[in-house]
This record gives structure tokens, sequence and C-alpha cells, in this order.
């Protein structure tokens, strides 16, 4: 027996840690052709050619040895296992139990064997990339730059394998290395001698990117553009680089650019581009650009779902329900889909269709809220202590999600005119400790048993904890405002949230009110149209009308009342203010 037949012997259980990959590799030779110009296009495939391996006869001395070294690694003595390679391989200098010696020693993190073990490999097996990847990890680390390019250089054109493969390893091999001014210096060396090939500038634009070298990422990836411009993922890795950067704006002009250009009509980079145009917010356009791409593609699941969530953020529920009902009945995004119906119908106030479908959420992002949504619903259909039930069957994974399940309990009972039995789940909760959360929950409750005692002392105790916090503060100057005659105190709370959160609509009115009712009339019409201008609320709508009428500006008041029914018919707060000033 011949050490060549070291893996049929070598214990299967022991597995080290490799510190590079293998190249996939054809079985037939093919000679290497050489070129000054290291450009990797029309380069050749080096394929492999296995070393010659010294007949060794396997002694029964050597065969322990072996035996020894491997034992030795399973038992965790990786030192030991070590020294018996290091002498099997320097005796031997069989490229097979030299490659497992520099894979130990890499492991072992010993650099003076690994380094003189891949220098071994090198010159036992100098066309395998992996001796190369070795010494250029270990040069790197060392700050060698001009040894460890060297050994790139000779990965890329004199080891065996694809070239575009090979560009890959060194990417991902500088890629993971915390150097990034050497690093940028190793890529730019690299660069310079491959300023013709499209794939060689493409992998190192990623490996710019992934050291925060974002501008010259982008410069790599335009050169590579110029000599690939049909390659959807120089396209695709240029705007992926300018979304990072924040730059929305010139991703979506340069995307939009290179479509008008492209005649192939493509549809990856539409559909990027119209899901580009969503996170930008622009919305319309969005919907416009999938709609086109599902008239060319009527059944593509992925512009289907996308359409869906649009229109359904667009406030157009009837096509959203329409898309979402038919991938109901496919296997694309169940659980999102299901999930997704349960809120078009329960908002349409079919709770018992929405409770079948939050069942039907089984897992993802939407299981936990779907199942507290379930709760709800069957609250909704008179079942509370079904409802009860479920709520406390839900596991949850954090503190949030424990406080969300009180917080629902608690609304199921408010909504049953429970508000004392509330008070108690609050009570409880919060005997654990402070939660600013549960403590503002209490304290708006609080507010309608007309506790405003329990109010003030739960919001300033948040404001103690948490001076920033601006809805505190703003709830607490809202109600002072609002319940009793203590405006200043109530001015200087509204006045500290809105310094905090100068466009927030509810602090906004709050500051509208307040200024109401010290008299100010004309400033408080001003804060109050500036809230209604960020958002038309209900409430908002009512403060405003309000001061108009006492005003004397009979007529707006009313137009600002009517516009808003229109959109709230129900609302309860409108309804009342319209009633005590115009009957």
């Amino acid at each position: 027996m011949t050490i060549s037949y070291i893996s049929r012997i070598l214990p299967v259980g022991i597995v080290f840690l490799a510190a590079c990959t293998t190249v996939p590799v054809d079985p037939s030779e093919q000679e290497v052709t050489g070129s000054e110009d290291r450009s990797t296009q029309g380069a050749p495939r080096i394929v492999r050619v296995e070393p010659v391996r010294p007949k060794i006869e396997l002694t029964q001395d050597l065969l322990y040895q072996i035996l020894e070294a491997e034992f030795a690694g399973q038992r965790g003595h990786i030192e030991k296992s070590l020294e018996n390679y290091l002498e099997l391989a320097r005796n031997t200098r069989d490229p097979e139990i030299v490659q497992r010696a520099t894979r130990i020693a890499v492991f072992a993190r010993e650099s003076d064997a690994a380094k003189e073990m891949a220098g071994m490999w090198v010159e036992l097996d100098p066309r395998n990339p992996d001796p190369h990847q070795v010494l250029a990890v270990m040069t790197l680390r060392e700050g060698d730059v001009e040894a460890s390019l060297e050994y790139l250089e000779n990965i890329l054109d004199y080891t065996y394998g694809d070239v575009e493969q090979k560009l890959l390893v060194v990417a991902n091999l500088l890629g993971r290395e915390g150097q990034p001014e050497i690093i940028l210096e190793v890529v730019d060396q690299l660069v310079q001698t491959r300023q013709d090939s499209p794939e060689a500038l493409f992998a190192f634009s990623r490996v710019a990117s992934i050291i925060g070298e974002y501008d010259y990422a982008l410069e790599l990836l335009d050169r590579t553009y110029q000599l690939k411009p049909d390659d959807d993922s120089v396209v695709l890795g240029y705007v992926a680089i300018l979304q990072r950067l924040n730059r929305t704006d010139d991703a979506l002009s340069w995307l939009e650019q290179v479509i008008k250009k492209r005649k192939d009509n493509n549809f990856n980079l539409r559909l990027s581009y119209a899901r580009l145009l969503s996170e930008a917010r622009q919305y319309d356009e969005s919907v416009r650009q999938f709609e086109n791409l599902i008239d060319q593609a009527p059944n593509n699941n992925d512009v289907m779902f996308a359409l869906a969530l649009l229109y359904l953020q667009s406030g157009d529920i009837d096509d959203s329900e329409e898309y979402f009902l038919k991938l109901s009945t496919r296997t694309h995004r169940t659980n999102d889909v299901n999930y997704y119906l349960g809120r078009i119908t329960e908002d349409k106030g079919d709770y018992v269709k929405a409770a079948i479908w939050y069942q039907g959420v089984q897992a993802g992002q939407n299981y936990f809220d779907s199942q507290v949504r379930l709760g709800l619903m069957l609250a909704r259909q008179d079942r509370i202590e079904d409802a009860r039930m479920h709520l406390s069957s839900i596991r949850t994974q954090n503190e949030n999600e424990s406080v969300v399940l009180i917080q629902a309990e608690a609304e199921i009972l408010v909504n049953q005119g429970d508000l004392h039995e509330a008070m108690l789940i609050y009570d409880r909760a919060l005997e654990d400790g402070y939660n600013s959360e549960l403590l503002y929950s209490r304290a708006m409750l609080a507010e309608r048993l007309d506790r405003l005692d329990i109010l003030e002392a739960d919001l300033r105790m948040i404001i103690r904890r948490e001076p920033e916090n601006a809805m505190a503060l703003n709830a607490l100057g809202y109600t002072l405002a609002d319940r009793t005659n203590r405006f200043e105190e109530a001015l200087e709370l509204i006045d500290a949230a809105l310094e905090i959160s100068p466009h927030d609509h509810y602090i906004l009115d709050s500051k509208g009110w307040i200024l109401y009712r010290l008299g100010k009339l004309d400033e408080a019409i001003l804060y109050l149209k500036r809230a209604m201008d960020i958002v038309p609320d209900a409430e908002i709508a009512a403060h405003l009308g309000e001061v108009l009428w006492v005003k004397g500006d009979k007529r707006e008041a009313r137009k600002v009342w009517e516009t808003a029914l229109e959109a709230m018919p129900d609302n309860d707060i409108l309804q009342d203010v319209i009633q005590r000033f115009n009957p």
C-alpha cells in the first residue's frame, strides 16, 4: 500500500477549518498560455494536472503516526496532531499530507508552520490555487502587500480553474480581511493590470464596496458598464451602491436612463425600477410601472404581490383584495397573503372572515400580529372569554410583544366598557417594574375614568425617566390645557414636546389648542392649520372648526367640519363639536 491511499484510511469524523475554497476543475489537461497582458478577456481555462506523488510504503510506524495525528485532532489535541503532521509532511513531501498539515496549522493559528507547509504545498502542486490563497492571506495580514499581490496574481493567472470563479474567490478573500487601507492598495494594483476585463473590474468593485470605498466601487462599476452594458448584475450593483449612499434619486435617474438605452425591454431591470420607485415613496409612478409589468407577465407572483401591496397602501382596497385573492389560490407567500387579506376584511368590518384569514398565518414576520388581531376579532364577535384565552396562549419572544398582549387584552375590556377591569390589567403588569408604554396606556385610560391624578403621576414618571419623550410631554400638556386651568404649565410642556418633534401633527394640534384656551385665536388657527396640512385628522378638524367658529368665521368652520365629515362621518369628537356649535 502506498501513501497515495491515505484518503481511504483517514477517519471521516475529523473536520478542520479550511482557509480557502477549492475551485472546481475539469479532469482533462490543457496547455497554459502566458501573456504579459493580465486581462481576463478571452483567457484560457487552466485545468488541473495532478502532482507527482512519491511512492512511499505505508509502514506500520507511518500508519501509526498518521492515525495518532488524526485521533489527537478528534480529541481536541490540535498541537499534537499538528506536530505529527509537520513531521510526516517534512519526511514524505506527499502533497496530500502537506495539504492536511497546512490546514491544521491554519486552524491552530500557527503562522510559521502554516507558511512553511503552504510554501511546500506550492512547490509540490504549483497550479493548485489553495496554497496560494493561504499565503496571500498570511502575507496580507503581515502587511506585506508586494508578496500578497504576487500570490494573488498567481491565483488568477497561473493556477487551474475558471478565471471568473477565481476572481470571485480572490474578491471574497480580500473582502473578509479587516484592513481597508491595505486591501484598497492591493485592489488598486490588481485593477491596474486588468483595465479591459469587465469580470475583474466587477469583482473588485465588490471588494471596494465591502470595505466602504463606495466612490471607488462606483467608478469600477461605471468602467465595467462601459465594457459590458448588457450585464444586469453590473447595473443592479451600481444602483445598490447608490441606495446605500442614500442617493435614491440618482439611482432612479441612472436606472431610467439605462432602461431607455436598452432595446430588450428587460423585465428584471424594469422590476427593480418599479421597486425602487416604491422605496422612494413615488407610489403613483410605481403602481404604473407594476401595472405595465403585470401586463407583460400576468402570472408573475412577485409582481402581483407588489402591486397588491401598493394598491393597499394607496387605499385602492378592492384592487388590492382582487390580487391577494388570486395569490391565495397559489402557494406564493401564503402567510403574507393571508395576513393582508385579514387586514382588508377587518377594515371592511367582516370580523368572522378576518379571523379565518388570520388563522391561516402560520409563520413569518406577521405571525405575532396576526395572532393578536385574531384575538381582537374574536372579541368583535362578542366572544370575550375566547378572545382573552387566545391572547393568553400566544407565546412572546420579547418584552415588546408582552406589552402588546397586555394592551390588546385591556383594549378588549375597554371596548366592552369595563374600564376598571382594564385598569387592573395595567396595575398588575406594572407591578413587575417600569415600562413607559404601559404607563402611557394606563394614563390614557385614567383620563377616561377622570382619574387625572393617576394620569399625571404616570406621565410625570415617564418624563423623569425619559426627558426627551415628546409623546408623554404632549399628552400631559394637552390634558392640563383641556381639563384644567393650569395653562402656563401646559404651554411649557407642549413647547418642550414641540422642540423635540417640531413636525408632529398631534403636538402642533396641542399647541393650537392651548393658544385657543389662552384666547390667542389667530395664533391658534395658524398651528391648527399646520397640523391639518400634515394629517387631516378628525380631532384636529374639530379643534380648528371650533376656533374659527368662536372667532366669528362660521362659514369657514362649517367648511372644515363638512370636509372632515366626508372622510370620517362616524367620528364621535367631530360629531360632538358640530352638535355643540351648529346643532
